[in-house]
């Protein structure tokens, strides 16, 4: 029975912690390091996605979005869109602006009508107001790349039209999604003066309803779609105006912070051996307390509310940096998000956070308190040389509780359980594997002969010794080594994905919206300016999969994972042979003269997704039709080669007959690029350019930010890691300190006991060197090809360069925590044992 009570045992607990808070900094820091990156983490993907779905009219522009490729509406179709509300129309298309000089640009050029924008507005520099059909708004970029101020004049396919002002806010951008170029805005009749909207050509017409206050923008879905049941539409409403930039965030949220929870995790550990270092530093003072007559159950709660104050101190202050840090990170990024979220607490992401924080303490902090527990007074005295029973079962419960409620809430709370649980999983058994490690090592080093030479045996007794913290060590650097070949292996992966795997296969142009009748003049203005370029010219069309398999797609109540080819439309050709870059994996091509049903050769990834096969029919939307085909091959996409890499292939008497344009890529000598762009921008006004290192150049911005998102949140885990050394560390400096001793009282010096433990440190770090190199490959491989689904490419040279300097930054770690222990005066090292 407890003699003192909990409030006697915190008045003992507050005047002792008054004076020992620097024992507890292990734990204050580690716990404070996962909760602030969780909390930031967490608060951030919060205050975006929140932003971008309160917004969403604005970024929709309008409660409802109707879209469709290579078509506008009809008179009749426009009235039905009318009878439910405010209409305006917006038709979006890439072209080639051409400045005075002949300069010309790649750019998203966007038609409006005099309704636009129904919500937010659109800003210029000076104000505009209403556009005639000659004038033109243009972004900063593109006045910078073309040079070009209000009142110039600028081309645009047959028409020239003047600069009236800079574009200062475009109040839908971010529900436009990707854009290759810089953006120009003019009225849909300056539009049409161009003559870009030729049959076949590939723009989109986007029509947006501002729905009266009471009206449901679903209902309003659901009632177009039964107005016209077969056209092939494509509908958002305000509820997700954005969803590829949602689910962007989220999943890289999700992404980032299992990232956290694992340091959080690997920090844990840190709080074991902190404790366990505190408690070491307190056996006098809980021998004495037990000789005065305080029972085991009050030496617990002493120990226990002075861990629960550092933690719960540790645990508001990192909810409080967690939420104070998203507004200085959004300062920081700037323009590189899509929207500007406003400050504000975000109640979730931060209970979460303060959650695993005391789940994480409860479960790492109750098993050394457990060993304090157990020991009797005198054993307390004898702390350094006898090792502590074992746990007892209510503590692995309480433990075990801890535990599964934390995987629980982690998998509970994730946007995909299963990727969650995947992701502990692997800590766990990492975690689990390098503890392993750690006792069959101290076993070995047990085992084996004893060397002549006198520091080497030194080293490897230190493995085993009593108090030897063996396994805590093994974890600690198995921990930090992983995490740098991690890093290596994730951030050289993503940099050879673009520097090297593109550029050796890519075509150095894409050419778009080639007239149908007149290929020949474009293969004849290509081969005047370079006559050696290979050229790859294919039919292109837009079409939306609206059935497979006998499922109509409109009727599914989810997406099967990974079908993003089943959102919206996508690109479809026809082809007499297999396309380049493909090749069939089963069933058989049709024949060159083939004039049969449709048949159409899918991607076997899609088909996969879709669990479809060869013979098996799919359903595609072209132009307002529905063309039902029976596949009849599967081809296995080669994405890397950035040709024109169609999902769905058709046979060519299927679209022969629609309206449609040509599309080529154009691989030459890179010398030639600029001849080939400026004479087909001349002989072509209604063709687009690509330079395929603007695409690169793009692509690689993208990776090059989540590669920086990755290291900064990996690198809370290194410093975890690191902690967990330092812990370890720490929990065995009294053992340390009195073999310090003892060796100096013996006449060693100092060189030589440092020799000793850098040895051991040494052959730990050459130990651990595969196994880190094995486990951190592991995990770079998922992240990279399983997750992001890239090519693996790490830079071995890189990988290995950081394992040794990882290890060598571990190894002087270690000898840096072991300086204190030289400086130990004998006499008093002596009387404290």
């Amino acid at each position: 029975m407890s003699r003192l009570g909990w409030a006697g045992a915190w008045r003992i607990a507050r005047r002792d912690l008054s004076g020992s808070f620097r024992g507890l900094r292990l734990i204050f820091v580690c716990l404070l390091l996962g909760i602030t990156t969780l909390a930031a983490i967490g608060s951030l993907t919060a205050s975006i996605t929140s932003e971008l779905a309160s917004r969403g009219q604005v970024l929709l522009g309008g409660d409802v979005e109707i879209a469709m490729s290579q078509r506008e509406a009809s008179e009749t179709e426009k009235r039905s869109f009318r009878a439910l509300g405010r209409l305006s129309e917006t038709v979006r298309t890439r072209a080639m602006a051409r400045n005075a000089s002949g300069a010309a640009v790649l750019t998203e050029l966007k038609g409006v009508d005099a309704a636009y924008p129904l919500y937010g507005a659109l800003e210029s520099r000076p104000n505009a107001g209403a556009l005639k059909a000659d004038e033109l708004l243009i972004d900063q970029a593109l006045a910078d790349r073309l040079q070009l101020r209000p009142s110039d004049v600028v081309r645009y396919g047959d028409a020239a039209y003047r600069v009236r002002a800079l574009i200062a806010a475009e109040p839908d951008r971010v529900g436009e999604g990707f854009t290759l170029g810089p953006v120009a805005i003019v009225s849909l009749d300056g539009l049409r003066r161009a003559n870009l909207l030729l049959p076949g050509a590939l723009y989109t017409a986007k029509y947006r309803l501002a729905l009266p206050a009471s009206a449901n923008p679903k209902a309003a879905v659901s009632q177009l779609k039964a107005q016209h049941p077969s056209a092939s539409w494509t509908f958002r409403d305000r509820d997700r105006a954005a969803p590829g930039a949602s689910r962007f965030f989220e999943r890289m949220g999700q992404f980032l912070a299992l990232i956290g929870l694992s340091a959080l995790v690997i920090a844990g550990i840190g709080v074991s051996n902190g404790v366990a270092s505190y408690l070491q530093s307190k056996r006098n003072g809980i021998a004495t307390l037990k000789i005065l007559g305080a029972t085991s159950a009050d030496v617990s709660r002493i120990y226990l509310l002075q861990v629960a104050t550092v933690a719960g101190l540790a645990i508001v202050l990192g909810l409080i940096l967690g939420a104070a840090l998203p507004p200085i990170v959004v300062a920081a990024l700037g323009d590189l998000l899509p929207v500007s979220p406003g400050g504000g607490v975000f109640a979730q992401p931060l209970a979460i956070a303060a959650a695993y924080g005391v789940l994480i303490a409860t479960a790492f902090a109750l098993p050394p308190l457990a060993r304090a527990r157990q020991l009797p007074a005198a054993a307390q005295f004898r702390t350094v040389v006898e090792s502590a029973g074992r746990l007892p079962l209510q503590t692995i419960a309480q433990v075990a509780g801890a535990a599964l409620i934390l995987v629980l809430l982690a998998v509970g709370t994730a946007r995909e359980p299963l990727f969650a649980a995947s992701v502990l999983g692997a800590v766990a058994g990492t975690l689990v594997l390098l503890m392993l490690l750690g006792w069959a090592v101290r076993r070995t080093a047990r085992a084996l002969p004893r060397p002549r030479q006198p520091l080497l045996r030194l080293a490897i007794g230190n493995l085993y010794r009593p108090g030897a913290q063996t396994v805590a060590l093994v974890i600690a650097l198995g921990l930090a080594l992983t995490l740098f070949v991690t890093l290596a292996a994730i951030q050289t992966s993503l940099t050879a994905e673009i520097t090297r795997t593109v550029p050796q296969r890519a075509p150095n142009q894409f050419v778009l919206d080639i007239p149908a009748d007149a290929r020949a003049r474009f293969v004849g203005t290509v081969r005047g300016q370079a006559p050696d370029a290979r050229l790859n010219i294919v039919p292109a069309l837009r079409g939306t999969i609206v059935a497979y398999g006998g499922k109509r797609v409109a009727d599914l109540k989810e997406l099967p994972e990974g079908a993003w080819f089943l959102r919206g439309e996508r690109g479809v050709t026809y082809s007499a042979v297999p396309p380049e870059g493909s090749d069939v994996t089963a069933g058989r091509w049709w024949p060159r003269d083939y004039q049969g049903p449709p048949l159409v050769s899918l991607d076997r990834e899609a088909a996969a997704i879709m669990q479809v096969g060869v013979g098996d029919t799919l359903t595609v939307s072209v132009l307002g039709r529905e063309i039902e085909a029976r596949i009849a091959s599967l081809r296995e996409i080669h994405w890397e080669s950035m040709g024109f890499n169609y999902i769905l292939v058709f046979t060519p008497n299927t679209f022969r007959s629609a309206p449609h344009t040509l599309t080529s890529t154009i691989t030459m000598d890179p010398a030639r690029d600029g001849a080939v762009a400026r004479a087909l921008v001349s002989s072509f006004p209604s063709a687009s350019v690509i330079p395929v290192r603007e695409v690169i150049g793009q692509v690689r911005t993208v990776l090059d930010q989540m590669a920086s998102a990755i290291l900064l949140s990996a690198s809370v885990a290194i410093l975890a890691g690191i902690a967990v050394l330092v812990g370890a560390i720490a929990a065995s400096r009294q053992s340390r300190s009195y073999d310090s001793v003892v060796m100096r009282v013996l006449g060693a010096t100092r060189r030589q006991i440092l020799g000793a433990q850098a040895i051991e440190y040494g052959l730990l770090a050459t130990l651990l060197a595969g196994i880190a190199l094995a486990l951190g490959l592991t995990a770079a491989w998922f992240v990279i090809v399983q997750i992001f689904e890239f090519g693996w490419a790490p830079d071995w040279a890189t990988v290995l360069l950081t394992l040794a300097g990882g290890a060598g930054l571990t190894l002087g770690i270690g000898l840096l925590g072991s300086l204190p222990l030289l400086s130990v005066k004998p006499a008093q090292a002596l009387r404290d044992v």
